[in-house]
């Protein structure tokens, strides 16, 4: 089996150096299932053409798989503030962090569901909040060298009033407290190195960016419909 890689990534430093690759540029020779439980483990064996235009060696490597998932950024813009949930997460508790995680709401995509449906479904089930609209923030690998992993983030907004307590399916063993503060605290929390997981410092740091402006456009008057002649 090949893979055709498509234009490389170019920089301007980089564009005069390297010609971009337009053949097959990776073979994979074998691929099996090592483990499958509540994850799967896949050992693959490939080559993989060189900046040069040589063939690698060829390599072992296993990807964890576990699916792509969804996180969203609850955001309330008429009140400037931002819901976030606190978890215990064994990854941390195994790399040696605090294993209660301050993070934003997110999932895993089951067969047969959408991104925007996903994260509607567990705004509600970590947060009980209800999401009135979403926007699409970035879309990226967790952690290419070892997961297949891909992750879509949005901001949703929401009615953060009566946002709070504990929430979580009692059938997953979750328990999920959630905080409301401003998106000042919460940019800030990410800033200096008190949020220690991807999805949210990437979608807080986005909001740090495109803050007024999606203020802007979600507190514009909708304007009414034309009357009916």
């Amino acid at each position: 089996m090949t893979f055709t890689r498509g234009s490389k990534i170019m920089t301007d430093a980089s564009a005069a150096a390297t010609p971009a690759f337009t053949a097959a540029d990776v073979e994979l020779i074998d691929r099996k299932t090592k483990y499958h439980g509540y994850f799967r483990i896949e050992r693959y064996r490939l080559r993989h053409r060189r900046f040069d235009g040589s063939w690698s060696d060829v390599i072992n490597r296993e990807v964890f798989e576990r699916g792509h998932s969804v996180g969203v950024l609850l955001y309330d813009p008429a009140r400037d503030a931002v819901v976030l949930i606190e978890q215990f997460r064994v990854g941390a508790l195994a790399a040696g962090r605090e294993p209660w995680m301050l993070e934003i709401v997110a999932g895993m995509i089951e067969p047969g569901h959408t991104l925007e449906e996903t994260a509607m479904r567990e705004a509600v089930e970590e947060s009980g909040c209800t999401v009135r609209r979403l926007e699409r923030i970035a879309d990226y690998l967790a952690s290419p060298g070892g997961t297949s992993e891909n992750t879509t983030l949005f901001v949703g907004e929401i009615d953060s009033r009566a946002a709070g307590g504990v929430h979580g399916l009692a059938e997953e063993n979750e328990d999920i407290k959630v905080h409301v503060m401003s998106a000042t605290v919460a940019i800030n929390l990410a800033d200096s190195d008190r949020i220690h997981n991807s999805p949210a410092m990437v979608a807080l740091f986005w909001l740090s960016r495109h803050r007024e402006d999606l203020r802007d456009r979600w507190l514009r008057p909708v304007p009414a419909a034309d009357a009916m002649p």
